[in-house]
């Protein structure tokens, strides 16, 4: 099975308070067949998510209010077992560690290209394009 066959039995989230990279991962997505949701703030993922579950969250570090990985901390007390990307432009060596002890699975640095996205899932869930 092929990485956007895989994703398309899946339901992906993107917070990111950047409404360009929002509406481009959106359509990206949505011209593979897949099921992304699309949020500002990690508050209204949380919101969401008292509704729904995901299978794949990709948050933005640096978010208004709670950044990404206190965010991934707060789901995963909730017992929440989504694959967690993080992205940022704000890189280092602590964001990197703390990503890490928190057990995000990935970490990609902005700006990136939308096939990074892609090779980050490949590599994730064990597919080919």
């Amino acid at each position: 099975m092929n990485l956007f066959a895989k994703l398309q039995k899946l339901r992906i989230g993107l917070i990111d308070d950047d409404e360009w990279i929002r509406d481009s991962m959106r359509i990206f997505f949505e011209y593979e067949g897949c099921n992304l949701a699309t949020f500002e703030t990690a508050e209204e993922a949380l919101a969401e998510m008292a509704k729904a579950t995901f299978d794949i969250i990709i948050a933005d570090y640096k978010l208004p209010g709670m950044n990404g990985i206190d965010f991934f901390k707060r789901i995963q007390t909730a017992g929440d077992t989504p694959i967690k990307i993080l992205i940022t432009a704000y890189h280092s060596q602590s964001v990197a560690e703390t990503a890490k002890a928190g057990g995000i699975h990935a970490l990609i640095e902005k700006p990136f290209q939308l096939e990074t996205i892609e090779a980050t899932l490949s590599s994730l869930l064990g597919e080919t394009k």
